[in-house]
């Protein structure tokens, strides 16, 4: 799918020429172990380098230059895959080919190279005013997600599940984290970043790859920095519990939000991967699954019931909103779902429904160059040669007896309830 160029120890460029877009992506990620700390620091150090840079020194001057550049778009973007947090840069300007005069795609790769070489610095460090400023808004984002309370009490189902884990460690890191970040620990993140980290760069778009990665080789520096191996979640982090756990918590609120954690053997790198996948569309995952048909539909029990499933994790989670005092009789029916599929109680139509909609999933996510450059990162850690057709072939492979092996491989480990204190009436 995308054709291999590793430019330095650890630095690996990947190309894939297609004429399906008129756009050519850009995408540079840079990746390192994932902790409360560095994933609060590099959060920040993201916003920053999407503000402004050492040519381009106001938030103005860069966007100015972008719309210059026909609309080329930029953004920075930071998210966590297994016990790796990933920083990614972000480009996207308009084919030469379609242009008259030409020559955005140089600029843009330029733009690239002055973003991740030329910060934006006031003497030895990144000026203090921008640091502040983009520390609120990640402070914002992080509450944010609290301030939903969806959000809030899955986060804190994880915390519970798996506590001082990837699993259960933002992306932002903690507001706590964010306070602390100064101009200066900002800068050792950068330069430990530049210098360190694994790097991947992606092209996607109707190019010339032997031409663009002499360019891009040019531009984009990179020395050699170690490889740096791919961890599998450690199942020594897994809770010793004879039984599940029960928590409730209340806030200021009137939906109830019960969340139950279940624990799998099955991750992205366990052979029967793709079979979770089809038992957990048919358990909660989709529209026509048990739980939205049975809990929501059928009892009426939930404002709306969903499972998904945390592949690089071996954790499937159930997300319902139901009156509070349901509790009981909602985690009997949940269990009831779960046991149906223990049971092999699986119909054609719902096979059939969950392969179709995980078809149309990955195609249509394949309908875009940025999301062509995602799911190949995250499965070329399984096959570099992945295709979709890959995966749809594996969801028609399996059978009604894999789903239920499936199922039978859940071990529920945490029920979790936040409701509202009695009198309340915010959500």
């Amino acid at each position: 799918m995308f054709t291999k160029n590793r430019l330095e120890q650890g630095v690996t460029l990947y190309t894939r020429k297609s004429n399906q877009f008129k756009t050519v992506n850009f995408s540079v990620k840079w990746k390192n172990n994932l902790d409360v700390k560095t994933a609060a620091t590099r959060a920040v150090l993201a916003k920053v380098l999407e503000d402004s840079n050492g040519m381009f020194r106001t938030q103005t001057e860069l966007r100015n230059k972008l719309d210059e550049l026909y609309g080329t778009i930029m953004y920075t973007s930071v998210a966590k895959r297994g016990d790796t947090h990933i920083l990614s840069l972000n480009v996207e300007c308009v084919n030469d080919e379609y242009l008259s005069d030409g020559g955005v795609l140089d600029e843009a790769i330029e733009l690239l190279g002055t973003v991740i070489f030329n910060p934006n610095l006031e003497g030895d460090n990144f000026k203090p005013e921008i640091v502040e400023r983009e520390k609120k808004s990640v402070r914002e984002r992080i509450r944010s997600q609290y301030d939903n309370k969806t959000s809030y009490a899955q986060q804190r189902l994880l915390e519970i599940l798996r506590p001082n884990s990837p699993i259960s460690t933002s992306s932002d890191g903690t507001e706590e984290a964010v306070a602390a970040i100064t101009p200066e620990t900002l800068l050792a993140a950068y330069k430990s970043m530049i210098e360190e980290d694994t790097v991947d760069i992606y092209v996607a778009g109707d190019i010339d790859e032997t031409e663009i990665a002499e360019k891009l080789k040019a531009v984009l520096s990179f020395g050699a920095r170690p490889a740096r191996k791919i961890e599998t979640f450690k199942t020594t982090e897994k809770v010793n519990r004879t039984e599940p756990e029960h928590v409730r918590e209340k806030q200021d609120m009137k939906q109830g939000k019960l969340h139950l954690g279940f624990s799998t053997p099955i991750t992205i790198h366990h052979p029967d991967y793709t079979k979770m996948q089809m038992m957990n569309g048919v358990f909660g995952g989709f529209a026509h699954s048990k739980l939205f048909m049975n809990v929501r539909e059928k009892e009426s029990m939930a404002y709306y019931a969903s499972s998904s499933y945390a592949s690089h994790y071996g954790l499937v989670s159930v997300m319902a909103g139901i009156d509070a005092e349901l509790e009981d009789k909602a985690v009997s029916l949940i269990k009831e779902q779960v046991l149906a599929l223990q049971n092999g109680e699986v119909t054609d139509l719902e096979l059939d429904q969950t392969k179709a909609l995980l078809t149309n999933s990955i195609t249509s996510t394949f309908d875009s160059a940025r999301g062509q450059i995602e799911v190949y990162d995250q499965f070329k850690e399984l096959d570099e040669d992945f295709t979709a057709d890959y995966l749809i072939s594996k969801w028609d492979a399996v059978t009604k007896e894999d789903v239920k092996k499936m199922a039978m491989d859940l071990q529920l480990e945490v029920v979790y309830l936040l409701s509202g204190k009695e009198g309340d009436s915010n959500e």
